[in-house]
């Protein structure tokens, strides 16, 4: 993982004045009704970009930039907070680039406050019907190996497989997604065989992903935008607890806290966000029933105890 590293207005100036000789490929994209643009020197990132989101129309302004560049002086990651300007440079691995850009739609989306506002949740989300499930997790408790299970199930659409936004209208939370296709990892068809195909025809990046069509495999109406959240399973690895229970929302909102809001990449990390973040997902679970899964069984246990929490049964 990264440290980001903020820098002030003048830096990031100065930054784009020594950067403006180089030769980018630029790409815009839409997140949220928010538009982030990609500008870089690695054209496998300008590719990925173009397959991974929803395209934005070239006239419209980016709220917010990545910069995905390579120099002489290794490894790192600034952050511009004002104008929502992200430096990544020397990095081999798309995932960073995706992330990064996502949370910088996330962090304007935080502070452009309205009736409606619109937050981000490192979490994946399967619609069944028009009713949401959510899977939120720290990293490597297996959010990814149990949104693909629930998707091999008979009306599953996924929303979102890594990232969402959100608007909490009344007593619903809405759930919209922020990618068009999938970055998926090669082992996730050594668990389910179903997705060999997703993977089987394609490149693999540096980190052995690619990105992927799920509609491919499970078919064209597998996939939608929105949906309304009703269940948030969080998961969690603990030999010593309980393999599911149902957790109240302070219990959750504890639990979120405590892990950082299972999201490694949040660009700005202080007081003021922290009370941010915390309210939203206050308000978030005191609209739905969250329960808390332990991912200690082998995967496909695991599964079964998660299908019992979506479908009773």
């Amino acid at each position: 993982m990264y440290q980001v590293l903020l820098i002030t207005p003048d830096k990031k100036d100065e930054l784009l004045e020594q950067l403006k000789e180089k030769v980018f490929y630029e790409k815009k994209a839409e997140l949220a009704g928010t538009c982030i643009k990609l500008n870089t020197d690695n054209h496998e990132f300008k590719d990925m970009w173009g397959d991974n989101f929803k395209q934005m129309s070239d006239y419209i302004r980016p709220h917010g930039r990545v910069f995905a560049l390579s120099d002489d002086e290794g490894f790192r990651v600034l952050y511009e907070p004002i104008s929502k300007t992200c430096f990544i440079f020397n990095s081999d691995y798309y995932g960073y680039v995706k992330s990064l850009a996502l949370a910088v739609a996330g962090d304007f989306l935080e502070e452009y406050v309205s009736i409606h506002s619109r937050h981000s949740v490192h979490g994946a989300a399967i619609d069944f019907a028009g009713r949401g499930v959510s899977i939120i997790a720290p990293s490597g408790m297996g959010k990814t190996t149990h949104s693909y299970g629930l998707l091999l199930k008979k009306g599953a659409r996924l929303i979102s497989d890594d990232w969402y936004y959100t608007r909490i209208l009344g007593e619903i939370v809405l759930a919209r997604a922020s990618e068009r296709n999938c970055y998926i990892r090669e082992d996730i068809a050594s668990i389910y065989p179903e997705f060999k195909a997703l993977v089987k025809t394609k490149e693999l990046d540096s980190r052995g992903r690619v990105i992927a069509d799920i509609r491919h495999v499970l078919g064209v109406s597998r996939a939608k935008d929105e949906t309304c959240i009703e269940k948030v399973i969080l998961l969690k690895r603990d030999p010593d607890d309980e393999l599911y229970y149902e957790l109240t929302a302070k219990e959750a909102l504890d639990f979120i806290v405590e892990n950082d809001f299972c999201n490694p990449h949040q660009l700005v990390r202080d007081e003021r966000k922290l009370r941010i973040r915390k309210n939203f997902f206050n308000q978030y679970f005191e609209r739905v029933k969250t329960y808390m899964v332990n991912t200690v069984t082998p995967p496909h246990e695991t599964q079964s105890n998660v299908r019992r929490i979506v479908f009773g049964v």
